[in-house]
């Protein structure tokens, strides 16, 4: 997963910044929630119609939410509690910064197509978060799926960032086409999960069909 990848890649980087935050008594769930606030400053940022620059600091934004757990893990303060606020706080933001691009694309003409992908993407990421949560409080490992929050993230990045170009002529532009991608994907990666779990219970003899 691009998850993975990225927290090995950067790994120096962010134990480096995380460590800053030790210095300064900044607590886990105190970045949790700053990286909250930062997500809602994007969703001004698009929702104002900015939606390169918007792009760009989504960038920046997903890598300061990679530091809460890393200084948790730096300073031995992980905790479940902390674990279920950074998760749900997730949810928050990636559901943010779709607002904001909703509020944007509901003043523009001619978008309800993208007003419904944004609905259907939002429910996708939603599902994909709830169907991990309730596997693994079965305790049913369930992290597989094609498309996790960093690669919706990344997605994002490229349709805020090229929003108005269009690749081939008789294509949409490229914002559409990654709302496209995010609300098909984002639905069947939770679809590859509720198989995943429907295997790993195969054995069980209530709630088979």
């Amino acid at each position: 997963m691009l998850t993975a990848w990225a927290r090995s890649f950067f790994k120096d980087f962010l134990q480096t910044v995380a460590r800053l935050f030790q210095r300064l008594g900044v607590s886990p769930n105190q970045l949790t929630l700053a990286g909250l606030l930062l997500q809602a400053g994007v969703a001004v940022v698009i929702a104002l119609g900015y939606l390169p620059l918007g792009g760009v600091l989504l960038v920046f934004s997903a890598v300061f939410d990679a530091f809460d757990g890393t200084l948790a893990r730096l300073t031995g303060r992980s905790s479940r509690f902390g674990a279920f606020f950074d998760a749900t706080l997730d949810r928050y933001a990636e559901a943010l910064v779709l607002f904001g691009l909703l509020v944007y694309l509901t003043g523009q003409p001619n978008t309800r197509t993208e007003v419904l992908l944004i609905f259907a993407a939002v429910v996708g990421s939603l599902l994909v978060s709830y169907t991990r949560a309730k596997a693994e409080s079965l305790r049913i490992p369930c992290n597989k799926g094609i498309l996790t929050r960093a690669e919706r993230v990344a997605l994002l990045v490229i349709g805020l960032v090229l929003a108005g170009w269009q690749p081939v002529a008789a294509l949409p532009p490229m914002l559409t086409i990654v709302l496209w991608l995010l609300a098909i994907l984002s639905n069947l990666t939770a679809i590859q999960r509720i198989a995943a779990v429907r295997q790993a219970t195969r054995d069980d003899v209530e709630g088979q069909f």
